[in-house]
């Protein structure tokens, strides 16, 4: 059997650039003032105290400090404005599956860059774990331009991996929990096609960070169309199947087990208590970024109090 060869991948820059065109610059009007309330620093220096005010946020007020004075007092903070992103990257053999215009792979490329890019842009840090069939690389938390494109020269360079016994997810997040010590927001960047055992470590995970699951799927893996005869593999394993799609009772399985599938993953989201973007290989960019921002707004009015409706794409 001959080895088959891909194409070469695009230089990182050329990438960058056309995203920066395409993606970035229409979303700069749109995301200009939220800023902030989408990624906001951790860190709460107590800076003065003053007397309480309309409109003052009541769990600001310092007890000890209204009682001996009997007059409300609240806190007031200097907050920290850098935000440390972590990227924790699925690039498994999963990913490298995609029915229409691209794999998974690309997507989870591109809205790295994009988030990256849009972080680093306001001086703050990323850094990423890459996980193919193990953790095999660390790319250090830095900002700039050129982490961003040295981040996507390690997704796009990566060689492929042969099946293997699966992916084990929980691993990826372990090895998280240890190399990240300090509170920051994380992207799990994953189909989630893995060994059981990855939601309790997600849960873990989120107690220390801020914790966002951004899910990769095709369309194919939800529903099969008719397409006759065909042989299937497992990209995890390598496993072949001959199946036939023109059967309406196997299409009707596949999708009642797809159905299962998405079940159980919003139940463990919701078990880890991160909220879930999900992001599909015939997804425009810019409408999942836009997801993703109204998942931050909407998680902010939970926090002082506002409800937090379900959203096509996005579960909290």
């Amino acid at each position: 059997m001959s080895e088959s060869t891909s194409p070469p991948a695009p230089a990182p820059d050329a990438v960058l650039r056309r995203l920066e065109w395409t993606v970035i610059r229409r979303l700069d009007g749109v995301l200009h003032g939220d800023y902030r309330t989408l990624f906001r620093g951790y860190g709460l220096d107590l800076a003065d105290l003053r007397e309480y005010g309309y409109g003052d946020d009541v769990r600001h007020i310092d007890w000890n400090v209204t009682a001996r004075l009997q007059t409300p007092y609240v806190r007031e903070y200097n907050e920290e404005r850098e935000v440390a992103a972590w990227f924790l990257l699925d690039l498994s053999a999963s990913v490298d599956f995609g029915s229409l215009r691209q794999k998974k792979r690309a997507v989870s490329a591109e809205f790295v860059t994009v988030l990256a890019r849009i972080l680093t842009r306001h001086g703050n840090r990323v850094g990423a774990l890459l996980y193919g069939d193990s953790v095999d690389t660390v790319v250090p938390a830095r900002s700039g331009r050129r982490q961003v494109l040295h981040l996507l020269h390690r997704m796009l360079t990566r060689p492929a991996r042969a099946p293997a016994t699966g992916t084990r997810l929980h691993e990826l997040l372990q090895t998280a929990w240890r190399v990240v010590p300090r509170r920051s927001l994380m992207f799990v960047v994953s189909d989630f096609i893995s060994a059981p055992g990855w939601a309790k470590p997600l849960a873990r995970l989120a107690e220390r960070h801020d914790v966002v699951a951004v899910r990769l799927y095709d369309p194919m893996e939800m529903e099969l169309p008719d397409l006759g005869l065909l042989v299937v593999e497992d990209a995890e394993t390598g496993e072949q199947l001959f199946v036939d799609t023109h059967d309406r009772g196997f299409r009707r399985r596949f999708e009642a087990a797809a159905k299962e599938r998405e079940a159980q993953l919003r139940s463990s989201f919701r078990t880890a208590g991160v909220d879930a973007l999900e992001l599909s290989t015939n997804d425009d960019l810019v409408d999942a970024i836009l997801r993703f921002a109204d998942l931050r707004k909407r998680r902010s009015q939970l926090a002082t109090g506002g409800g937090l409706p379900q959203h096509l794409g996005v579960h909290a």
